[in-house]
This record gives C-alpha cells, structure tokens and sequence, in this order.
C-alpha cells in the first residue's frame, strides 16, 4: 500500500497514520482524484517560506510571470508564479541572473495535478548590505589616490596589440573584436578567457590580468563583458582586482557593462568604456577618419604654402615695381649735380686756403728771417763761444789762452784767444 508522510516537511511532526485510504489496494484502488485532494490537503499544511537563489527564468504573460529559480549552490530549481498583483508591489530591477530572496508558498493543483510555487514577495539578496560595503570601499580607495587622474596612464594612439579578458564566446568578446577590427584591420588581440561573475570571476581575471601585463607585445588591455545586475558586477568590485589593476604597469580599460552600470573597476582603470563596442572605438583609431585627416592636412600645408609662395612673390614684384629698383640710376643722376657743385666748392675753398697759408708763410719766414741771428752774422757779425756751448759776451770770460768756435755768416772756425785788448785793438797791459 502506498502511504503519504509529511516527514520531511521541518517543524511538523509526522502523523500516526497515511493520509491516504488505508483501503487502496491493487484490487480496491482510489481514485485519482481523491489522491490529488489528499496531496492538496497535505501542501496546504507547508504553509509559505523564505528561499534563496538565482532567477533562470523569467517569462511575463498576460500581466503575470512564470519563471525559476536555481539552487546557487547545487543543480536544483523550482517553478513559480507570480500574480500581477504581487509584480506591482516588488522592485522594478528584477531579472534573470538576479540573486533573490523569495517569499514562496506551495500549491498543488488538484484537478491537473500540477505542483508549483506562488511569490507572495521578492527582493535582491543583501544589495543594500554590499551597496553599503562598496561605498565604503569606494571612500578608501579614493583616500589612498587609486581614483586620482594623475595616476592614470594615457592610452596609446595606436596600439598593436590589445589584450582582452572576457567570457568565453561572449558577446563582449565578439564586439571589441569586431569594431575594432572595422576600424584598423591590421589590430592584433591576445585574449584571455575569463570568467565574468561568481566565485571565478577575480581569481582567473587577476591571473590572466598579469599575463597580459607581462607580455611586452601588449599595449593597453581590455577588460570586458556586456553588462548585467549590480549582483552579477559585484567580483569587478573586489578589492584584490581593484589593486591588481591600478599596480598593473600596462593601461587598463574597463568595459564592464553598459551606462547604467558602474562598478569601482571603472574608477580605478585608466579608462573607462560605457561599452565594449564604446571601448573598441576608443583605443583604436578609424583608419578612414585618420586617412580623411591626413588628406585634410596635406590639403591645409597645400594651401599655406600657395598662400605663401604667391605673398612673397606680391612682395618681390612691389620691391622691384619701386623706381628706386626699375632704375636705380637716377638716383646716381639726381645727385649728380649736387656732387659736382659740392667738388666745386670744395676745391675753391682749397685753393683759398692755401693761398692764404701761402701769405701767411711768407709773412712768418720774413718776420723769423729778420729776428733770425743768421740775419745778423750775415751782415758781419759773429759768435763765440767758449767750453763748448758758452757764449762769449765779455772779454773776461776769454782770457788768452782759452779754445774758441766763432760762428759768422756761412760757417764755423776754431780760434785762439790772445786775452782782452785795448781800444785801438792792442792787448791791454797786464795789471
């Protein structure tokens, strides 16, 4: 006889007896029926209850939603429905990959045989606890200068290679490859598969964080992944990633979801992509914008150089347009005159200035002429002198004896002196 316990129900105690009739033999079986009321009678008793997990599903029809939730621990799941009006008292946030506290009460439908779950009440699981612990975190990172501009390294203009941690055939991956291949086709990746959410998450993206910024090939690394629920973000705001990345020597970009979502990777990275897409288009440049650019510049130093050349010809044609430069002859010309008549001048005035220093010579060497003592011993006169340079002004400084030089007119003469004489030319008699 098949029996019915609510043993495994916790906080009830077992019954004595099945709750099924005791009379359902293989000979008197009951009815499918009266076991499904059975069945029903023995769920009403579970009563509601609280459970954690992951939503796996999450279908709306009709203004209701049908979904699951798994196990985040082991491969089990239940279904459960959700009444409009319910949905219109929860949060507007809730979506698959969510990790929830549900309010569940087991109902089994007697007629069909079916067996699920009603949500009488359903929130994220401890946000507003971690919320709490990231701003605290934020707070202490942004005191020890991890968030400072300065800090942060200038991505390259073009980088050759680009490393990128993402999800194994992620759309991420997906988009950074195919928009940055679209705008520089020649770009290279070295990708690391990592895991995006859960307990991998941090371990396998640090390891690989510190491949790619041990490689020398790589010039920026990416890291990637399309977006998702504060929950599924919660390992891009681990501490250990965090200063992983700010100690990485490489430029880090973090491209971990889309607008709305903002883990503390995005302040601590050198760069922050609303996208991967947003990310692929902000480390590699656009082959075409750049060819467009180099065009414009080579049409822009065209130009000024034109603007250039034809100015300085103006001025060369100005310069030698003046008559100063078309004949520079007339110049000498008009002054021609004025040079001949400033030479006249000139040589007038020579000439009288000579004439006058002429007269004026003659006047002098006829003054000095007769002041001269040549003029004096030409007309007889003579000079002696005596010890050499001494001249002989009274007899007395000659006595006889005495060597004298006499100078006349037109020369010198040695003489002996005889001693004073008397008037009429005799030696005085000695005293």
């Amino acid at each position: 006889m098949t029996t019915f316990r609510p043993d495994a129900v916790p906080g009830q105690a077992p019954p004595g007896d099945s709750v099924a009739p005791r009379d359902s033999t293989p000979d008197a079986p009951t009815s499918v029926s009266r076991l499904n009321d059975t069945i029903h009678g023995f769920v009403e008793r579970w009563g509601s209850v609280w459970v954690e997990g992951e939503i796996t599903s999450w279908n709306e029809r009709s203004g209701n939603v049908y979904g699951r939730i798994k196990d985040l621990a082991v491969d089990s799941a239940l279904s459960f429905r959700l009444w409009s009006s319910t949905l219109r008292r929860l949060p507007d946030d809730l979506k698959v990959g969510d990790h929830v506290i549900a309010c569940v009460k087991a109902d089994y439908y007697a007629r069909g045989g079916d067996f699920s779950f009603t949500v009488s009440a359903m929130r994220h699981m401890g946000l507003g606890d971690q919320l709490e612990k990231l701003e605290r975190m934020r707070a202490t990172l942004r005191a020890e200068g991890l968030f400072d501009a300065a800090r942060k390294k200038p991505i390259p203009f073009l980088p050759h290679c680009i490393g990128l941690i993402t999800g194994e055939l992620s759309d991420a991956e997906r988009d950074v490859h195919r928009n940055a291949e679209l705008r520089w086709p020649q770009v290279r990746f070295r990708t690391i598969h990592a895991a995006v959410q859960g307990d991998r998450c941090v371990p396998e993206t640090i390891a690989a964080l510190k491949i790619l910024d041990a490689d020398p090939e790589v010039d920026v690394i990416v890291i990637a992944r399309g977006g998702g629920d504060p929950q599924t973000l919660l390992g891009f705001s681990d501490e250990r990633m965090l200063r992983a990345v700010a100690a990485a020597s490489t430029p880090v970009v973090s491209a971990i979801g889309h607008e709305n979502d903002h883990p503390l990777l995005d302040d601590v990275a050198d760069l922050r992509a609303s996208t991967p897409t947003d990310a692929a288009k902000r480390i590699v440049p656009d082959v075409a914008e750049q060819r467009a650019l180099v065009a414009q510049l080579r049409a822009r130093l065209t130009s000024r150089l034109t603007q250039r050349v034809n100015h300085d010809i103006a001025q060369l044609e100005q310069l030698r347009s003046r008559p100063s430069l078309r004949t520079p002859e007339s110049i000498l010309t008009s002054r021609e005159h004025e040079v001949l008549m400033a030479t006249a001048r000139g040589r007038d005035l020579v000439e009288r200035g000579l004439d006058a220093g002429s007269r004026r010579t003659a006047e002098l060497r006829a003054a000095l002429r007769a002041l001269s003592p040549g003029a004096t011993l030409a007309r007889g006169y003579a000079i002696a002198l005596v010890d050499g340079d001494v001249i002989v002004r009274d007899a007395t400084q000659a006595p006889a004896g005495s060597q004298l030089v006499v100078t006349v007119g037109r020369g010198s003469l040695a003489a002996l002196s005889e001693g004073e004489i008397g008037e009429a030319g005799d030696p005085a008699a000695p005293n």
